[in-house]
């Protein structure tokens, strides 16, 4: 219905409708905009024009321009693309959920809210979907609160909160939180749930990811200091699993508080070292050669026609041309890459003007080819990361199981995902999820699991393989129980055929007690029979000594007796059932 006439049909029934009534409310689902009843945003000049919280306190407008974060842009995060509001600084930018219906045509397999609580503490409501062939279904959304919420799920963190006496020196939050839809159904409205304190900014429907396979990804472990780097040019060498005839590839500017701009980049096939097999082939953004990315959002570069063989190096060229000192990044590589003087070499075939070295992925978070049945994303900590394994070899145990699905007919050739983290845990954040640090292990598997298996490109299996960091750390195995059935919970709500792998022996490890590993038989037992997974990978069982079961045989130990070596994460491929996925 054009928006004239639509606007003229709700004015018409609101005055047939008593004011406050059910039938006023519900039954005419309006814009989310035109529902929009409080102001959250304020100049700061001007605080008291906003009351976001009911206290007086609200958002900074001069933060929010700040992270990028800038009236009417379309940010992307968690796949999703949701818009900053459109309004004047002072002006109603967000509605408090209380039942409303909000017309939301589309198609995809999640709806994303933008959203924060204000009541002290998270705030959460049931809702429904209505879609366009008549049925309902039903979903939860839950809010963190926009000052006491979690770091290290929040979209964005904003360093003031405004408020009549004056800006504080505070974090504020804003979340992006996703909820389910029914398969293969279209979305025609949605109701917000009856929660006081719950503010929703903006609202989409995510859609899925038809005609993409994620061939490659690693997880944004932390935000530490890098270069700086001024008008250079980095190029990554990234390991595919799936080929295909078109490539695109993601940045994610994640824990960031700055925008960060690409002036350009590149792909290509790598011949050696920083050198190109042919001349790289420039990608565009929307198509522009460059982008900015908001503060915790991402941005996908348009598809491009080049074919992306399986089980190969690309190189992966983008240019900086401002000064970038700190950068979200995965820092255990085992691989090199290259960082060039001063320029934009993306189109460089030659690798001459690559001088320096980097060991970590900056920015770069995936590769989707074109085609494919999808992928399996591996969630685990060093043992995924592929920790001791050899450097530039593409020995990582994921590296072995997509080989493995390429030279087989069993099974489709799933691309393989891997998103380890070297130091993560399942229930503690290493890293808290926001600010400069050294600390690069993460935010946990609880925190980072709708960033890093759920928005990832055409999942159709996940495999959780964590937990022993946690009970090195001092965690219980029932924390650790307690964590891992969260995630196969959230999985399975999602659709998602969910596996688990068993935790490795670890005996002759300086902090691997007695009293660990009690705890890691403990976690293993429940793992093997509790049945709250699709299928269990006996990685246990696969590399354990038969003659002393807590620890690793030694031709697989890397000699930590902590991380498998090449040998030992081999034989963890070689032991999937590949029909398991």
């Amino acid at each position: 219905m054009p928006t004239v006439a639509l606007a003229l049909f709700a004015a018409l029934f609101a005055t047939l409708a008593p004011a406050g009534s059910a039938r006023a409310a519900a039954a005419v689902p309006l814009p989310l905009e035109w529902l929009f009843d409080n102001t959250g945003v304020s100049d700061d000049a001007r605080p008291g024009e906003a009351d976001f919280d009911g206290f007086g306190a609200s958002l900074s407008a001069r933060d929010l321009t700040a992270a990028g974060w800038t009236p009417g842009r379309t940010l992307t995060v968690q796949g999703a693309r949701l818009t900053w509001p459109v309004r004047a600084t002072g002006g109603p930018d967000n509605v408090r959920a209380a039942g409303q219906w909000v017309h939301l045509p589309g198609r995809g397999d999640a709806l994303a809210f933008l959203v924060a609580g204000t009541g002290g503490e998270e705030v959460s409501g049931a809702g429904t979907v209505s879609y366009t062939d008549g049925t309902l279904s039903s979903y939860r959304l839950t809010a963190p609160d926009w000052r006491r919420g979690p770091l290290a799920t929040k979209a964005v963190a904003l360093p003031h909160v405004n408020t009549p006496d004056g800006q504080l020196t505070e974090r504020a939050r804003l979340y992006v939180v996703t909820v389910p839809l029914a398969p293969g159904r279209e979305v025609a409205s949605v109701r917000l749930p009856d929660a006081a304190d719950l503010h929703v900014f903006a609202l989409s429907v995510r859609a899925g990811e038809p005609g993409w396979t994620g061939s490659w990804a690693a997880s944004t472990s932390g935000y530490p200091t890098v270069g700086p780097w001024s008008d250079r040019t980095v190029r990554l060498v990234v390991h595919t699993s799936a080929g295909g005839p078109l490539v695109r590839l993601r940045f994610d500017n994640t824990f960031a508080a700055a925008p960060v701009r690409i002036g350009g980049a590149t792909v290509a096939v790598q011949a050696a070292g920083a050198a190109a097999e042919q001349v790289p082939v420039p990608l565009t953004f929307q198509g522009a050669n460059g982008v900015d990315i908001p503060a915790g959002a991402q941005e996908f570069s348009d598809p491009l026609a080049f074919t992306v063989p399986a089980d190969a190096n690309l190189l992966v060229s983008f240019q900086l041309p401002g000064t970038v000192a700190t950068a979200p990044l995965h820092r255990l590589a085992v691989q090199r890459s290259y960082v060039s003087e001063a320029g934009d070499h993306t189109a460089d075939r030659s690798a001459a003007a690559y001088t320096s070295v980097l060991t970590s992925w900056p920015l770069l978070t995936g590769v989707d080819v074109g085609g494919g049945p999808g992928s399996v994303v591996l969630l685990g900590d060093s043992i995924t990361d592929g920790d001791k394994s050899t450097p530039d070899a593409n020995r990582r145990w994921p590296d072995v199981l997509a080989t493995r699905l390429l030279r087989q007919s069993v099974v489709p050739h799933y691309g393989v995902l891997n998103q380890g983290i070297s130091g993560n845990r399942v229930i503690a954040d290493r890293y808290r999820g926001d600010g400069v640090s050294t600390i690069s292990a993460g935010v946990s598997a609880l925190s980072r699991f709708d960033r890093d298996v759920l928005a990832q490109t055409s999942v159709r299996t996940a495999v959780v393989f964590e937990g022993v960091n946690d009970v090195l750390g001092g965690a219980t195995a029932q924390q650790v129980i307690a964590g891992l059935r969260e995630l196969a919970d959230r999985g399975h709500a999602r659709g998602l055929r969910t596996l688990a792998a068993t935790l490795l022996p670890c005996a002759g490890h300086a902090r691997c007690t007695g009293a660990v590993d009690a705890e890691r038989v403990v976690v293993n037992a429940w793992i093997r029979g509790a049945g709250v997974f699709d299928a269990v990978l006996d990685f246990d069982a696969a590399i354990r000594d038969p003659a002393s079961p807590g620890r690793m045989l030694p031709a697989y130990d890397s000699g930590d007796h902590l991380h498998p070596g090449d040998a030992g994460l081999a034989a963890l491929a070689e032991s999937v059932d590949l029909r398991l996925l």
